[in-house]
């Protein structure tokens, strides 16, 4: 197994853990018409008794801010960012925390509902159907989520609604032990190490600045709140194109001289922008890795428009591209 982030910088002191039993639910038996459920066997003719079990409102705040900042304590030192919780960072995560149950995975989201990246709720234009051409549907296979074949296109298939799949995707995520979501925060900035030449376009990414997305987006009429940090040595930047979070990284390159200017995305082209999407998600700078609509921004791709299946496989790509840094890493521990 490769390192830990822990291997590249200790953290100075220690998470204390909560000790609490987690409850995992049996698996609910699929719905037969007709049939009583265990829910209103449970609850059913007892209302005039139902009564909650009682709580101080203080207990509740202590239940809540406790594991968040414990969760703050232990990812401080992560392995992998990933910033930006649409369908392609999503995915890169479920692939890496699947592949590596080792790593520790922060994931950092600017708006207070994750998956909310380009139509992954509700489709293009708001519709609901989501369209991915083949062979994402492999990823579908993978995850579990039904979909049906077009009779009129044996090239692509359709998720009657994409939150069927962002819905089951997140889920799956979240549902990883070794998996943070950090949403409503915003990515100021990256921390960077510099060359040992001096060569501010071989510097290296040495983790993410965070802060409130409410903070941040009012820094220009309020007083400055300094930020928090997260160390890591890969960042996955996934935070589409321009917008106001798009493309942070990509832009974040240019300003500090890492690269000398965006490609800027073209007009929509869904036959080139999604191969070119898949085939060209990579390492752009020492440590960081961008992946998604991002890449548009970056490399001058065209846009790919209401089709999914490009944010899906570079998140695959991605992990892929994640698990070939660790490894080298590994390979160079051992020398």
């Amino acid at each position: 197994m490769s390192p830990p982030a822990a291997i590249f910088e200790q953290p100075s002191v220690a998470p204390t853990g909560i000790k609490s039993k987690v409850v995992v639910p049996e698996t609910a038996a699929a719905p037969v018409a007709g049939a009583s459920t265990k829910l209103l066997d449970h609850f059913g003719t007892n209302w005039d008794e139902f009564k909650f079990a009682p709580i101080r409102e203080s207990q509740v705040s202590r239940a809540m801010t406790r594991r968040y900042f414990q969760d703050l304590d232990k990812y401080a030192e992560s392995d992998v960012v990933i910033v930006g919780a649409g369908s392609c960072g999503l995915s890169t995560a479920y692939v890496l925390a699947k592949a590596r149950p080792d790593l520790k995975i922060a994931i950092i989201e600017a708006s207070v509902s994750p998956g909310i990246g380009g139509g992954a709720w509700l489709g293009g234009q708001l519709f609901s159907a989501m369209v991915l051409r083949r062979p994402a549907e492999v990823f579908l296979n993978e995850l579990g989520v039904p979909y049906e074949d077009e009779p009129s296109n044996p090239n692509f298939v359709v998720v009657k609604h994409a939150s069927l799949f962002t819905s089951t995707l997140l889920s799956k995520v979240l549902q990883f032990p070794n998996v943070k979501l950090f949403n409503a925060t915003a990515v100021e900035d990256l921390v960077t190490r510099p060359s040992p030449n001096g060569d501010p376009k071989q510097i290296q990414i040495a983790g993410v600045v965070t802060n409130w997305t409410l903070v941040t987006l009012h820094h220009d009429d309020h007083s400055c709140m300094d930020p928090n940090t997260i160390n890591a040595p890969v960042i996955v930047s996934t935070t589409g194109h321009d917008g106001p979070f798009g493309a942070f990284c990509a832009k974040r390159l240019v300003s500090m001289n890492s690269v000398d200017q965006l490609g800027g995305m073209r007009g929509l082209d869904m036959n080139s922008a999604e191969d070119a999407i898949v085939k060209n998600t990579r390492e752009v700078a020492k440590g960081l890795i961008i992946g998604g609509m991002e890449l548009s921004e970056i490399d001058g791709f065209n846009r790919m428009g209401p089709t999914f299946g490009a944010m899906l496989l570079s998140g695959v790509k991605a992990a892929e591209e994640t698990l070939r840094i660790f490894d080298e890493r590994k390979a160079q521990c051992a020398e």
